[in-house]
């Protein structure tokens, strides 16, 4: 059976939070509550002399005239277009003075709180206190909520202060406490529901992880199953997916996705990011990176990183936790933002923890302690964050702070000409994984910051290559699986067992924010979500060299982490490009006018042998399954990609490529791959001459 799940949203741009509440009672909340009406467990107060610690953002100055400003600097034909704003010049006509920013933190002792930091041209002030302090000063209730096993603290809305130090209080982040989450998967293991297991690098054929080899796809395969003593038989044919027992094909390397993505005709005009810089933010970093990042440039025959094009900053202190699984992504994000563009300097702008993002994220926008060479007085034009919250969730329970700092930030971002590029989520339209780890049911959803109208929002592709290294097949990320046998002698299933959804590329329609003018062409009134994509897809994934408890391993790697500083390497080799017209600021701003070829629409594919086949149970009928009902449930989606796979258990699957939760790849622009894939020097070139 066909499950079609429509959206409910109705978009609004800064949402009360009664209204939205009272849209989702259709959808199973309760309106009177304001809470969901079943799921999530309401505990009580939260502890009153618990510590938190919360970031009180101020108002900028003039925001009416900023907004315009900011707009008209995106407007083709404007007398200020691409006329981006020097720090200088942002901090004498918008930012708050130092006097308020003393008058917000006399508020915050006047109400028992410590502060600890206050940012150096005021736009933010940190403080700790406790959650009887912060109910008081922010006038809002705090509580505790059991979510599928896990305690959060929520609040009962967003924070209100009367008087005159009200006035000068954008939001209020910290008293809720979700935070983002970074964007990569690993391939999983159906048999075991866990990642694939990393490879010690000495136990590697450094000839064939260094090779041009790509087996992801072997054509095809007929498999036949019978059960001892009688039984079920089956037989499945079609295309077959890798080779071997690990349940992935090898990653792709760097010289790989080169030749894919057509970037060495980008190399041989000089065109590799040199003169530019890639800054990359992180929670938590890795301990071992520059190390980790040097073997695998060895290995892939790119430059080091060395101090004259590498560097870490620690906007918020050293860092005294490892790693909450935040190595990996930091690795993640170096190696192959590298990988797209070896002469381009890196920094990475390392957050203490996952509640620090939004900081160190302004940091590497604002940045003021470092001093460049750049005219600006930047750091670099291309901001790379492979993380993502979801919108809805901040919504509901975290009075909507978050998403309004965010909002904040990447205005200022484009303001000064910088792209900050956000990756959309691996967890399709997020339906799926927000009741799993919340337990909460709402309708198809974004992720944030990729949902801002002014982010890049990145979105994710499955890519099989052929032996020449050019594409294949690439069509939208989103994999579901289904079990067709037993482990061996492998009876078969009858019928077969669908697991369902595993994961693929948010996107769909934000909840709040209003359609960007260069999305007008999509005929939405509110922001759409992803602009452009990437390789995603961890079945289809990359090799990442990192350090695990002293030793080196290699394993396969994938989400819209990797499609997020892809594409951040290509936009820093486009800055590079466009010469005297850089910084071109935001990315996705300049998409959706670029003549044809430039972006690769990627589409659903169907090669015509997708997995089918045949069950035998006398008495019963012979059971006929198609591709289509091997692959369920399907949603949307009406074109997809399935392959055999064998499992490490020994058992059999179906592995299909394009589906995506209720999110469909489609011509033109859509919900997972948004615009297509840049291609090559086309994109560039064609960038480059639409800002001449």
């Amino acid at each position: 059976m066909k499950v079609v799940r429509k959206s409910l949203w109705i978009g609004i741009k800064q949402v009360p939070l009664f209204a939205l509440l009272a849209l989702l009672a259709v959808s199973g909340f309760s309106q009177s509550s304001g809470r969901p009406a079943a799921g999530p467990q309401n505990l009580g107060p939260e502890n009153p002399s618990k510590l938190i610690t919360v970031t009180v953002w101020l108002n900028q100055h003039n925001k009416t005239a900023l907004d315009e400003l900011v707009r008209q600097m995106y407007q083709p034909g404007s007398p200020n277009y691409h006329r981006f704003l020097t720090r200088e010049q942002y901090r004498s006509q918008f930012a708050p003075t130092a006097a308020e920013a003393a008058q917000v933190r006399d508020y915050l002792v006047a109400h028992n709180f410590t502060v600890t930091a206050v940012e150096k041209y005021n736009h933010y002030v940190v403080a700790q206190g406790r959650v009887s302090d912060a109910q008081n000063a922010f006038n809002v209730q705090l509580s505790r909520v059991s979510m599928q096993g896990q305690v959060h603290r929520v609040t009962s809305g967003s924070a209100s202060i009367h008087g005159a130090v009200g006035k000068l209080i954008h939001t209020v982040e910290g008293l809720s406490d979700f935070v983002a989450k970074p964007t990569l998967v690993r391939p999983i293991d159906p048999s075991t529901g866990k990642a694939v297991a990393a490879r010690p690098l000495s136990s590697v054929d450094m000839t064939a992880a260094a090779s041009s080899q790509n087996r992801c796809l072997n054509g095809t395969q007929t498999v036949s199953f019978t059960t001892s003593g009688g039984g079920p038989s089956a037989t499945y044919t079609g295309n077959r997916y890798a080779t071997d027992a690990t349940n992935t094909c090898p990653g792709y390397n760097p010289t790989q996705l080169q030749t894919a993505y057509g970037l060495n005709a980008l190399y041989g005009k000089g065109w590799d990011g040199t003169g530019q810089t890639i800054i990359i933010v992180d929670a938590y970093g890795s301990p071992t990176i520059q190390q980790d990042a040097n073997t695998f440039s060895a290995l892939y025959g790119l430059p080091p990183l060395t101090s004259s094009n590498f560097q870490i900053y620690y906007p918020g202190g050293p860092i005294t936790n490892c790693c909450a699984g935040w190595d990996v992504e930091t690795t993640l994000d170096v190696e192959w933002a590298h990988a797209v563009a070896p002469g381009a300097k890196i920094a990475l702008v390392v957050a203490p923890d996952a509640n620090s993002l939004d900081i160190a994220e302004f940091w590497a926008i604002e940045n003021p302690e470092v001093i460049t060479s750049y005219a600006n007085g930047d750091l670099g034009y291309v901001i790379s964050n492979s993380w993502a919250g979801f919108e809805i969730l901040d919504v509901l329970y975290g009075g909507q702070s978050v998403l309004y700092t965010e909002y904040a930030m990447t205005e200022l971002a484009a303001a000064l000409g910088i792209s900050t590029n956000f990756a959309s989520g691996d967890w399709g339209d997020n339906v799926q994984t927000i009741a799993a780890d919340y337990g909460i049911t709402v309708p198809p959803s974004v992720c944030m910051p990729a949902s801002s109208p002014y982010a890049t929002g990145i979105g994710g592709t499955s890519l099989f290559l052929n032996s020449n290294n050019h594409i294949q097949f690439q069509t939208g990320w989103g994999n579901n699986e289904t079990r067709l046998t037993y482990p061996a002698p492998n009876p078969p299933y009858d019928p077969p067992l669908h697991l369902g959804f595993i994961y693929g590329a948010g996107g769909g329609t934000s909840a709040i924010w209003p359609e960007p003018p260069f999305q007008s062409s999509l005929g939405n009134k509110f922001r759409q979500v992803p602009d452009i994509s990437y390789i995603a897809d961890p079945y289809t994934g990359v090799n990442v060299i990192m350090t695990v408890s002293g030793s080196t391993v290699l394993e396969v790697v994938g989400g819209t982490s990797l499609a997020t500083p892809t594409f951040s390497g290509l936009w820093a080799i486009t800055n590079q490009a466009a010469g005297a017209a850089a910084p071109l600021g935001q990315a996705a701003a300049l998409f959706y006018s670029l003549p044809a070829g430039a972006i690769t629409d990627v589409k659903a594919v169907n090669n015509g042998l997708d997995v089918h086949g045949k069950i035998v149970n006398p008495p019963n009928p012979v059971l006929i399954e198609n591709a289509a009902a091997l692959a369920q449930p399907l949603e949307n989606t009406t074109s997809f990609l399935s392959a055999l796979y064998y499992g490490s258990s020994t058992r059999w699957y179906d592995l299909t490529f394009g589906t995506d939760s209720s999110l469909i790849v489609a011509p033109g622009w859509d919900n997972v791959t948004g615009l297509g894939t840049p291609n090559g020097a086309d994109f560039v070139t064609a960038v480059a001459a639409a800002v001449k």
